[in-house]
């Protein structure tokens, strides 16, 4: 049986499930899924020296694999963007509307962790650059391992609010609401890239993949979990921010 192995970041795990299924039926190449933190994901390719594409939920660690080696930089492709947003309970009860609101008595707050989440970077970045990490701190009850350990935060109602992608929302959307950040304070918008790695066996099999993950009919699946499919649709959130990438 032909396949591919895909190293991922968990940001965008229902969009690769649901293409996956789609390229499969397709093309007839299984689409074997390992997803998690970036980093983690990164770590455990590069240790088992497998995989055939790997797609990071930042661009990050997209860098940190180009340096180590790793991947081949000529087939990076961006794929998709996502935006740092607060994502609070349904009804908002806490009434949460800036990330100064964070710092309240009593707000349960969760985060990636920002060692080996992109979602966690993203977070402790703008808490840093708005002065308010050192306030927002005490109030963080866990540090979770993977974006959608992050976003399962609000479902479960283990946390009040998480400073988390934007789509985080879309993937529950009778359980939370969105509260968006204020423009000022973004400075970066996370871009999704994906790329062919340097241990691949199936290199033609990993290119038509990862065609495949921008194609105008992957865009609408993209865009049906909530996810900007541009660069432009992402900057009306941020106009002055940019992409590592």
């Amino acid at each position: 049986e032909e396949r591919i192995v895909v190293f991922a970041g968990a940001a965008a795990t229902p969009v690769y499930e649901e293409a996956a299924k789609l390229f499969e039926k397709r093309y007839g190449i299984k689409v074997e899924l390992i997803l998690s933190g970036s980093g983690k994901v990164l770590s455990a390719m590069t240790i088992t020296k497998r995989g055939d594409l790997f797609i990071p939920g930042s661009p990050e660690y997209m860098l940190k694999a180009m340096r180590q080696g790793v991947v081949d930089n000529s087939t990076v492709q961006k794929l998709a963007y996502l935006m740092p947003a607060i994502i609070v309970q349904k009804g908002n009860p806490k009434n949460i509307t800036s990330l100064e609101d964070l710092s309240k008595p009593g707000v349960r707050v969760g985060i990636g962790d920002p060692q080996s989440v992109c979602v966690g970077l993203y977070a402790k970045e703008i808490l840093e650059r708005s002065d308010l990490w050192e306030r927002v701190k005490p109030n963080i009850v866990t540090y979770a391992p993977s974006c959608s350990a992050t976003a399962s935060l609000i479902p479960t109602k283990s946390v009040d609010a998480i400073v988390g992608w934007h789509v985080f929302h879309y993937w529950y959307p009778n359980k939370s609401e969105i509260v968006w950040i204020k423009p000022e304070r973004i400075h970066k918008i996370s871009c999704i890239t994906g790329t062919v790695t340097n241990f691949t066996q199936n290199r033609e099999g990993a290119l038509m993949f990862l065609e495949f993950l921008k194609s105008k009919e992957v865009k609408e699946i993209w865009r049906k979990y909530g996810y900007f499919a541009t660069f432009e649709e992402a900057k009306v959130h941020a106009p002055n921010a940019t992409t590592a990438i």
